[in-house]
C-alpha cells in the first residue's frame, strides 16, 4: 500500500497525534534518533533485524515530529528535491560532484 507522503503523514496525526503532543518535540527528536539508530543496526546486519520496519519506525517518527512542527512533508521534499538535479537541471543528475 502506497498512501503517499501525505497520507501517511496524516495518518501519523491521526493515530498519534495526542501523544505525540503530549510528549513535545524534544521527547519525539530523540525516539526519531533511537530509531535512526536501530536503523543504523539493521543496515550493519539485515539478517538479524527487521530493516523494512527499521526504515517503516524512521519515517513514521519523522512523519511525527513534522506534525508537531507544523511542517508538510510533500511539500517539503518537492521544494526541496524536484523532478530534476537543481544544480545541473538533469534527471537523473550528472554532477560530477554533490551540488
Amino acid at each position: 500500500m502506497d498512501p503517499g507522503i501525505r497520507a501517511f503523514q496524516q495518518r501519523m496525526r491521526e493515530l498519534y497525534g495526542a501523544k505525540d503532543g503530549t510528549r513535545g518535540s524534544a521527547g519525539t527528536f530523540m525516539y526519531l534518533i533511537e530509531e535512526v539508530g536501530e536503523l543504523a543496526e539493521a543496515c550493519r546486519e539485515p539478517q538479524r533485524h527487521d530493516l523494512n520496519g527499521e526504515f517503516a519506525d524512521v519515517f513514521a517518527w519523522l512523519a511525527s515530529l513534522a506534525n508537531l512542527h507544523g511542517v508538510d512533508l510533500a511539500a517539503a521534499v518537492e521544494a526541496k528535491y524536484p523532478a530534476q538535479c537543481p544544480a545541473c537541471a538533469s534527471a537523473p543528475c550528472r554532477c560530477v560532484t554533490k551540488p
